[in-house]
């Protein structure tokens, strides 16, 4: 039988979708060979050959030629078989072509639902392996529909996918309309009953951190390391960058000349505050940089526990610790050392400057920091 219309469908799969065509023709040959059993037979035998090059699909009856048929089904005797070439022998096999007309009409159903069911597995797998290692990427997709729900589907990829950008992974405040672009973070990719599903962010860190990659040279180059994030999406950022050039100031690099290139980073991500601070290796001056913007007197660090007390001037108590403790919650993220900060005169009063000098040559270190913490806040 001849179906050029089907070669073509199956040309435009492979090129739209990316469906392997020889996927589902092998999947045809399948649900037809199922099929003439259905009807003529389990123990007959089939071929099904098609050919894309001259557009044909044909189905044949396959017998083996013996003196005497034991197996009607699978097997015809040499008399029969000289009837139709007489050149035939004992051992041959003899194709007889059979037409889906003469298939019966639920066997011929079932075919139709196994190439069907092919296909809706081929357009899972392709769906798949196109996003499986993609997790992690940064992506500009285009909004096809909100639900009532505010979840929101985004188009991606070269086969314009749904992936799915549920409220957790949204940033606060944001709205979207179908036909708005928008970037996503691929989160992770994982199988589910209607085919693979494509879980995308914009509230996690690795979101701002890919940004901050695709943004500066630097760190593409290698030149620049991100050494931590730490985020709470739509409120503020807290980032601790390293340069391997002494020539290059990390900080710098990320913000650009003028706050170009972390402005274009606040601006995606709706107006969210972000601190860039040089990483240290040295703990004290790490923690110090960490409570940026905040000025900074003296670190208190118990190596043991991971714990640090911290002393800041009293007009900077309330920015040291930020609203609802914020700035001091995500100093202690990004350090992943505990942070107690008090005031220059809580600290006074409790007696900690004793403590200090009493303990500064065992397991507490101590560090005077002189003017603002080194680091870089974008309002």
């Amino acid at each position: 039988m001849i179906s050029k219309d089907f070669f073509l469908a199956l040309d435009t799969l492979e090129k739209e979708k990316g469906i392997d065509k020889q996927t589902i023709l092998r999947s045809l040959e399948t649900a037809l060979a199922v099929a003439y059993k259905k009807n003529f037979g389990e123990a007959s035998n089939v071929v099904v050959k098609t050919n894309p090059d001259k557009a044909t699909i044909r189905i044949y009856s396959c017998k083996t030629i013996v003196r005497e048929v034991v197996n009607p089904e699978a097997e015809i005797s040499l008399d029969e078989a000289r009837q139709i070439k007489k050149s035939y022998k004992v051992g041959d096999e003899v194709l007889t072509e059979i037409f889906p007309k003469d298939f019966g009409r639920i066997a011929a159903q079932n075919a139709v639902q196994m190439v069907k069911n092919s296909l809706h597995q081929a357009e899972k797998d392709v769906m798949y392996n196109q996003f499986a290692d993609k997790e992690n990427e940064l992506l500009i997709g285009v909004v096809s529909r909100v639900k009532d729900d505010g979840t929101i589907f985004v188009e991606i990829g070269k086969n314009q996918t749904e992936g799915i950008l549920t409220v957790n992974e949204q940033i606060p405040g944001e709205t979207y309309r179908a036909g708005d672009r928008i970037k996503v973070l691929v989160k992770r990719v994982k199988e589910g009953t209607g085919g693979a599903q494509v879980m995308l962010s914009r509230a996690s860190y690795a979101f701002v951190k890919k940004l901050f990659e695709s943004e500066v040279p630097e760190i593409q180059r290698g030149i620049v390391e991100i050494k931590a994030v730490v985020r709470e999406a739509g409120y503020r950022t807290k980032m601790a960058v390293y340069s391997n050039d002494p020539d290059v100031d990390a900080v710098g690099a990320c913000v650009g000349s003028k706050g170009t290139r972390v402005n274009a980073i606040v601006e995606d991500l709706g107006g969210e505050k972000i601190d860039i601070i040089p990483w240290s290796s040295d703990i004290l001056d790490y923690i110090a940089r960490a409570l940026s913007p905040a000025k900074v007197l003296i670190v208190q660090a118990d190596e043991n526990s991971k714990e640090a007390k911290v002393v800041v001037p009293d007009e900077k108590l309330s920015l040291a610790i930020g609203k609802e403790g914020q700035n001091a919650r995500l100093a202690a993220k990004l350090t992943g050392w505990k942070i107690d900060v008090k005031s220059y005169s809580a600290a006074m009063q409790s007696g900690m400057f004793d403590d200090i000098e009493d303990n500064a040559d065992n397991s507490q270190q101590v560090a005077q920091q002189q003017g603002e913490a080194d680091g870089e806040e974008q309002q």
